[in-house]
């Protein structure tokens, strides 16, 4: 997306510091119009995709000349973003009470790990470690084995630094309302539980086990999990509706031996995912992906990172673009504006 036609277009943002999910949050922004401005300490490595389209301010937050330019930014911004631990911004002068005292239309943007109160809002962490207190890293993963590590997606960038986008874009539209800036304060570990949200409420009302791998969504079930084919590549089959059952059941030749009424009869379900097992041996990833071309069963290929960019419905959509020694996601949400309607009367 270009960053003028984004509905965000004008906005101005100063991101000031963190790794990961701060700089993801400014990425968010900047593909939705606005024009962000990273301050890096002189000499940084900036991401590749992270920073992309970011205007880069270099300056050392410890010096007070540096400090009294930045200090000029965040005076004539909408947002600024910062990603530090808790009371780093403050005692490098750049805190809420700080900002308020140059711009007080500001939103200020804030995200940390455990938050800023509560027994471990001081400890250091990572994704891993937020995602195991909220619940989630506990729920994903097989019954007989650890709990499988989801990358860095759900607390860093889920949980995190899209929640604080969000947060930031309502407090845009609140301040154009009201005149008077906001602090936007995020935590990752609530950011991942309340990603959990739906399976929370599953187990309140008794439709989840606390077993892991042993429910519809944690590969539990053997119409929502990946098989092997005889490639030692994978296939993804999320066959949850009955009709698509049904679809998956006759592609996979096994109408004889397996009933779509017992879909979800759990007693069935080793037979089932021993006989998906079977078929899906038979065959390569791609000759299954054939046989399911346009058949709504809900089975796709496992692909990989150096795969999914090139992938015909990818390529087809313009969901990456290249970059020098790889690819990069371009931006998920894209806008048009309402047609206009002419009067028929």
């Amino acid at each position: 997306m270009d960053s003028n036609v984004g509905p965000l277009a004008g906005t101005q943002v100063v991101e000031l510091g963190g790794i990961g999910p701060a700089p993801f949050t400014g990425m968010i922004l900047q593909q939705l119009g606005a024009t962000v401005t990273v301050v890096a300490r002189p000499g940084k490595v900036l991401h590749p995709t992270l920073d992309r389209g970011k205007t880069v301010f270099n300056a050392d937050l410890k010096s007070s000349a540096d400090t009294a330019r930045v200090r000029e930014l965040v005076a004539g911004a909408d947002v600024v973003i910062e990603g530090f631990r808790p009371g780093v911004a403050e005692r490098l002068g750049f805190g809420p009470d700080h900002i308020a005292s140059l711009n007080r239309a500001a939103v200020v943007g804030r995200i940390t790990g455990f938050g800023r109160s509560g027994p471990l809002a001081d400890r250091a962490g990572h994704d891993i470690n937020y995602i195991a207190l909220s619940g989630a890293l506990g729920a994903i993963g097989p019954a007989d084995s650890a709990p499988t590590v989801p990358l860095n997606l759900v607390a860093d960038f889920g949980g995190g630094g899209l929640m604080l986008a969000l947060g930031v874009t309502a407090a845009i539209l609140r301040v154009a309302r009201t005149g008077i800036g906001e602090v936007v304060d995020t935590a990752m570990v609530d950011g991942a539980a309340t990603l959990t949200s739906m399976i929370y409420g599953f187990v309140a009302n008794g439709r989840w086990d606390s077993e892991r791998g042993d429910n519809i969504l944690d590969g539990g079930s053997p119409y929502y999990r990946t098989y092997e084919c005889a490639d030692g590549k994978f296939i993804a089959v999320g066959a949850i509706e009955p009709q698509f059952y049904a679809e998956l059941v006759r592609v996979l030749g096994l109408s004889g031996q397996l009933s779509v009424s017992a879909q979800t009869d759990r007693s069935t379900w080793a037979l089932q995912a021993e006989l998906f097992g079977k078929a899906f041996a038979t065959a390569s990833r791609d000759e299954w992906e054939e046989r399911f071309a346009g058949v709504d069963a809900c089975v796709t290929p496992v692909l990989s990172l150096a795969e999914a960019p090139t992938h015909p419905h990818n390529a087809a959509r313009g969901t990456f673009s290249e970059i020098p020694g790889g690819f990069q996601p371009l931006a998920a949400n894209r806008f048009t504006a309402l047609p206009v309607l002419t009067s028929t009367t």
